[in-house]
Protein backbone atom coordinates (compact mmCIF):
# COMPACT_ATOMS: atom_id res chain seq x y z
CA UNK A 1 0.00 0.00 0.00
CA UNK A 2 1.17 3.52 -0.78
CA UNK A 3 1.64 5.84 2.21
CA UNK A 4 -0.99 8.55 2.64
CA UNK A 5 0.16 12.19 2.91
CA UNK A 6 -2.10 14.69 4.64
CA UNK A 7 -2.30 18.36 3.80
CA UNK A 8 -1.72 20.33 0.61
CA UNK A 9 1.30 21.40 -1.44
CA UNK A 10 3.54 23.94 0.27
CA UNK A 11 3.53 26.62 -0.91
CA UNK A 12 -0.08 26.44 -2.17
CA UNK A 13 -0.51 26.48 -5.94
CA UNK A 14 -2.39 29.78 -5.86
CA UNK A 15 0.50 31.41 -4.00
CA UNK A 16 2.81 30.29 -6.81
CA UNK A 17 0.38 31.77 -9.33
CA UNK A 18 0.30 35.12 -7.54
CA UNK A 19 4.11 35.34 -7.36
CA UNK A 20 4.19 34.36 -11.03
CA UNK A 21 1.81 37.25 -11.75
CA UNK A 22 4.05 39.65 -9.82
CA UNK A 23 6.95 38.52 -12.00
CA UNK A 24 5.01 39.28 -15.19
CA UNK A 25 3.89 42.69 -13.93
CA UNK A 26 7.39 43.79 -12.90
CA UNK A 27 9.04 42.41 -16.05
CA UNK A 28 6.56 44.15 -18.36
CA UNK A 29 6.64 47.43 -16.42
CA UNK A 30 10.44 47.49 -16.34
CA UNK A 31 10.63 46.80 -20.08
CA UNK A 32 8.11 49.56 -20.83
CA UNK A 33 10.18 52.11 -18.90
CA UNK A 34 13.24 51.28 -21.01
CA UNK A 35 11.37 50.94 -24.30
CA UNK A 36 12.41 53.24 -27.13
CA UNK A 37 15.42 54.77 -25.40
CA UNK A 38 17.98 52.60 -27.17
CA UNK A 39 18.20 53.05 -30.94
CA UNK A 40 20.48 50.27 -32.27
CA UNK A 41 21.48 52.16 -35.42
CA UNK A 42 22.02 55.59 -33.87
CA UNK A 43 24.65 55.96 -31.10
CA UNK A 44 24.13 59.74 -30.85
CA UNK A 45 20.36 59.52 -30.34
CA UNK A 46 20.83 56.64 -27.89
CA UNK A 47 23.32 58.65 -25.83
CA UNK A 48 21.02 61.67 -25.80
CA UNK A 49 18.04 59.56 -24.73
CA UNK A 50 19.96 57.91 -21.91
CA UNK A 51 21.37 61.15 -20.54
CA UNK A 52 17.97 62.85 -20.75
CA UNK A 53 16.07 59.97 -19.11
CA UNK A 54 18.63 58.43 -16.75
CA UNK A 55 16.23 58.06 -13.83
CA UNK A 56 13.52 56.39 -15.91
CA UNK A 57 15.99 54.07 -17.62
CA UNK A 58 17.71 53.05 -14.38
CA UNK A 59 14.33 52.51 -12.72
CA UNK A 60 13.34 50.15 -15.53
CA UNK A 61 16.57 48.23 -15.12
CA UNK A 62 16.12 47.96 -11.34
CA UNK A 63 12.53 46.81 -11.71
CA UNK A 64 13.84 44.15 -14.10
CA UNK A 65 16.12 42.92 -11.30
CA UNK A 66 13.08 42.64 -9.02
CA UNK A 67 11.41 40.61 -11.76
CA UNK A 68 14.37 38.21 -11.76
CA UNK A 69 14.03 37.88 -7.99
CA UNK A 70 10.36 36.95 -8.38
CA UNK A 71 11.28 34.35 -11.01
CA UNK A 72 13.86 32.82 -8.69
CA UNK A 73 11.13 32.59 -6.04
CA UNK A 74 8.74 30.98 -8.54
CA UNK A 75 11.44 28.48 -9.48
CA UNK A 76 11.90 27.44 -5.85
CA UNK A 77 8.13 27.09 -5.49
CA UNK A 78 7.89 24.94 -8.61
CA UNK A 79 10.52 22.66 -7.14
CA UNK A 80 8.41 22.22 -4.01
CA UNK A 81 5.27 21.61 -6.07
CA UNK A 82 6.78 19.12 -8.52
CA UNK A 83 9.45 17.34 -6.48
CA UNK A 84 7.00 14.49 -5.67
CA UNK A 85 6.98 13.60 -9.38
CA UNK A 86 10.75 13.23 -9.73
CA UNK A 87 12.98 14.95 -7.20
CA UNK A 88 16.16 14.69 -9.26
CA UNK A 89 14.54 16.13 -12.41
CA UNK A 90 12.85 18.86 -10.36
CA UNK A 91 16.25 19.83 -8.97
CA UNK A 92 17.70 19.91 -12.50
CA UNK A 93 14.74 22.03 -13.64
CA UNK A 94 15.40 24.52 -10.84
CA UNK A 95 19.11 24.57 -11.67
CA UNK A 96 18.47 25.53 -15.31
CA UNK A 97 16.17 28.36 -14.24
CA UNK A 98 18.47 29.70 -11.53
CA UNK A 99 21.47 29.73 -13.87
CA UNK A 100 19.35 31.40 -16.54
CA UNK A 101 18.30 34.11 -14.08
CA UNK A 102 21.92 34.58 -13.01
CA UNK A 103 23.05 35.00 -16.62
CA UNK A 104 20.34 37.61 -17.18
CA UNK A 105 21.25 39.50 -14.01
CA UNK A 106 24.94 39.71 -14.88
CA UNK A 107 24.10 40.38 -18.52
CA UNK A 108 22.02 43.29 -17.32
CA UNK A 109 25.26 45.05 -16.41
CA UNK A 110 25.71 45.59 -20.15
CA UNK A 111 22.44 47.53 -20.09
CA UNK A 112 23.45 49.84 -17.25
CA UNK A 113 27.15 50.23 -18.14
CA UNK A 114 26.43 52.92 -20.79
CA UNK A 115 25.12 55.23 -18.07
CA UNK A 116 28.57 55.15 -16.44
CA UNK A 117 30.40 55.38 -19.76
CA UNK A 118 28.43 58.42 -20.89
CA UNK A 119 28.14 60.17 -17.54
CA UNK A 120 31.65 59.82 -16.07
CA UNK A 121 33.74 63.00 -16.44
CA UNK A 122 37.00 61.03 -16.41
CA UNK A 123 35.91 59.14 -19.52
CA UNK A 124 34.81 62.40 -21.12
CA UNK A 125 38.32 63.80 -20.65
CA UNK A 126 40.05 60.75 -22.11
CA UNK A 127 37.81 59.96 -25.09
CA UNK A 128 35.86 61.89 -27.67
CA UNK A 129 32.07 62.03 -27.51
CA UNK A 130 31.81 59.88 -30.63
CA UNK A 131 34.02 57.19 -29.09
CA UNK A 132 31.99 57.12 -25.88
CA UNK A 133 28.73 56.94 -27.78
CA UNK A 134 30.05 54.07 -29.90
CA UNK A 135 31.23 52.11 -26.85
CA UNK A 136 27.87 52.65 -25.15
CA UNK A 137 26.04 51.34 -28.21
CA UNK A 138 28.43 48.37 -28.40
CA UNK A 139 27.42 47.45 -24.85
CA UNK A 140 23.79 47.34 -25.93
CA UNK A 141 24.66 45.20 -28.95
CA UNK A 142 26.50 42.69 -26.76
CA UNK A 143 23.55 42.33 -24.38
CA UNK A 144 21.41 40.23 -26.79
CA UNK A 145 24.29 37.78 -27.16
CA UNK A 146 24.28 37.19 -23.41
CA UNK A 147 20.48 37.13 -23.31
CA UNK A 148 20.44 34.37 -25.94
CA UNK A 149 22.50 32.19 -23.59
CA UNK A 150 19.85 32.61 -20.91
CA UNK A 151 17.14 31.65 -23.42
CA UNK A 152 18.85 28.29 -24.03
CA UNK A 153 18.89 27.66 -20.28
CA UNK A 154 15.23 28.64 -19.97
CA UNK A 155 14.42 26.33 -22.88
CA UNK A 156 15.88 23.46 -20.86
CA UNK A 157 13.90 24.70 -17.86
CA UNK A 158 10.68 24.78 -19.91
CA UNK A 159 11.18 21.27 -21.24
CA UNK A 160 11.93 19.87 -17.76
CA UNK A 161 8.99 21.74 -16.25
CA UNK A 162 6.71 20.50 -19.02
CA UNK A 163 7.72 16.89 -18.49
CA UNK A 164 7.16 17.15 -14.74
CA UNK A 165 3.74 18.74 -15.27
CA UNK A 166 2.82 16.03 -17.79
CA UNK A 167 3.82 13.27 -15.37
CA UNK A 168 2.33 14.92 -12.30
CA UNK A 169 -1.36 14.07 -13.01
CA UNK A 170 -2.34 16.94 -10.67
CA UNK A 171 -1.84 19.60 -13.36
CA UNK A 172 -3.26 19.45 -16.91
CA UNK A 173 -1.19 17.40 -19.32
CA UNK A 174 -1.84 19.81 -22.19
CA UNK A 175 0.13 22.48 -20.29
CA UNK A 176 2.98 20.04 -19.87
CA UNK A 177 3.01 19.27 -23.60
CA UNK A 178 2.88 23.01 -24.36
CA UNK A 179 5.92 23.65 -22.18
CA UNK A 180 7.85 20.78 -23.74
CA UNK A 181 7.16 22.22 -27.20
CA UNK A 182 8.26 25.66 -25.95
CA UNK A 183 11.46 24.14 -24.60
CA UNK A 184 12.18 22.25 -27.81
CA UNK A 185 11.79 25.30 -30.05
CA UNK A 186 13.66 27.46 -27.53
CA UNK A 187 16.75 25.33 -28.10
CA UNK A 188 16.96 26.94 -31.54
CA UNK A 189 18.78 29.74 -29.72
CA UNK A 190 21.76 27.36 -29.63
CA UNK A 191 22.26 28.79 -33.11
CA UNK A 192 21.57 32.49 -32.40
CA UNK A 193 20.98 33.58 -36.03
CA UNK A 194 18.20 30.99 -36.40
CA UNK A 195 16.75 31.64 -32.95
CA UNK A 196 16.76 35.40 -33.53
CA UNK A 197 15.11 35.01 -36.93
CA UNK A 198 12.33 32.87 -35.41
CA UNK A 199 11.99 34.65 -32.07
CA UNK A 200 8.64 36.11 -33.18
CA UNK A 201 7.36 32.50 -33.00
CA UNK A 202 9.55 31.05 -30.22
CA UNK A 203 8.97 33.75 -27.59
CA UNK A 204 5.13 33.78 -27.88
CA UNK A 205 4.95 29.97 -27.59
CA UNK A 206 6.87 30.03 -24.30
CA UNK A 207 5.26 33.23 -23.04
CA UNK A 208 1.70 32.01 -23.63
CA UNK A 209 2.51 28.70 -21.94
CA UNK A 210 3.65 30.60 -18.85
CA UNK A 211 0.58 32.83 -18.85
CA UNK A 212 -1.75 29.84 -19.14
CA UNK A 213 0.03 28.04 -16.29
CA UNK A 214 -0.05 31.19 -14.15
CA UNK A 215 -3.82 31.63 -14.55
CA UNK A 216 -4.45 27.91 -14.06
CA UNK A 217 -2.58 27.99 -10.74
CA UNK A 218 -4.48 31.09 -9.60
CA UNK A 219 -7.95 30.00 -10.72
CA UNK A 220 -7.86 26.20 -10.55
CA UNK A 221 -4.86 25.31 -8.40
CA UNK A 222 -3.90 21.63 -8.41
CA UNK A 223 -5.71 18.37 -7.74
CA UNK A 224 -4.70 18.06 -4.09
CA UNK A 225 -5.73 14.41 -3.77
CA UNK A 226 -3.46 13.44 -6.67
CA UNK A 227 -0.65 15.56 -5.26
CA UNK A 228 -0.97 13.70 -1.94
CA UNK A 229 -0.86 10.39 -3.81
CA UNK A 230 2.36 11.36 -5.61
CA UNK A 231 3.91 12.81 -2.46
CA UNK A 232 3.02 9.68 -0.52
CA UNK A 233 4.55 7.44 -3.15
CA UNK A 234 7.91 9.22 -2.81
CA UNK A 235 8.16 8.81 0.97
Amino acid sequence: MQPVVEGSPRPPARTIGVVYLLYFLTAVFGALLMKGLVIPTDPVATAQNLLAHQTVYRSGWEIGLVGNAFYIAVTAMFYGLLAPVNRSLAMMMAFFSLVGCTVQIFGGLLQVAPLTILGDNQFAGAFTAVQLQSVALLSFKLYPEVFNISLVLFALFDFSLGYLIYESTYLPRFIGVWFMIAGAVGLLFLWPPLGTALRFVIIPIGGLAEVVLMFWLIVKGVDVSKWREKAGATL
